[in-house]
């Protein structure tokens, strides 16, 4: 069995802590073939959007994984979750389920609290995780109310530097909302942390995309 890992950006934390969710979810014995391309997030952060070159970009890295012969991708860059959307029909034709990060995340947000605080270190993140936690909200019939929270001056911080960041901002939010969703897989390490801090519920996305990926497996007969 062969996973792909698909990242637009990394960071040591992020991939410490997706390949230990991923590890835990299928084994040992799968194979993990990653794949990063940072420059795809790079322009998405410097047009503020999604454009056609870097979606263009995540759709090949989509690709080279089937070539290679994974049975599964996990997409791991909410900012570019929704060009993941738009290639499942493709991905269902080539028998190669394409799993994003985020969705069931954003899911059990809107189930545990109907005030949801979002953050992230980017604005092209924020409006793709708060779009999935709408869809998410609307597709179970539930009704949120989302606040905003950018971390702002998070770049290049060390991890005791970033978790004081990330206290910083979410003081800001914590008395507004129920739930804390990380809109980026990085910030998983702060998890505990926040929730610890302000008695909150704090959600993060490598455990929830690797039990999907898990899933995903399981629907293909893989795993049992």
């Amino acid at each position: 069995m062969k996973v792909g890992l698909i990242y637009t950006g990394t960071t040591p934390e992020l991939i410490a802590d997706t390949e230990r969710e991923v590890r835990a979810q299928i084994g040992d014995e799968a194979e993990l073939f990653s794949l990063a391309d940072p420059s795809i997030i790079a322009d998405v952060r410097d047009a503020g959007y999604v454009t056609t070159a870097p979606a263009a970009r995540l759709v090949g890295m989509f690709m080279k994984a089937a070539e290679e012969g994974c049975d599964a991708v996990l997409n791991l860059c909410s900012s570019v979750g929704e060009v993941a959307d738009s290639v499942q029909p493709l991905a269902k034709y080539l028998g190669m389920p394409i799993v994003r990060i985020d969705e069931d995340m954003c899911r059990q947000a809107a189930h545990l609290g109907k005030r949801i605080g979002v953050m992230a270190t980017l604005k092209t993140t924020l409006e793709p995780t708060k779009n999935t936690i709408n869809r998410m909200a609307r597709e179970d019939n539930l009704h949120v109310e989302l606040v905003d929270c950018l971390v702002d001056g998070a770049f290049g911080l060390d991890q005791e530097q970033f978790k004081e960041r990330m206290s910083e901002c979410a003081a800001q939010i914590a008395d507004k909302v129920d739930v804390i969703v990380f809109a980026q897989g990085s910030m998983a390490y702060c998890e505990k942390y926040i929730a610890d801090k302000y008695n909150k519920v704090v959600l993060s996305s490598p455990r929830f995309g690797a039990a999907a990926l898990r899933e995903a497996l399981v629907k293909k007969g893989l795993i049992k």
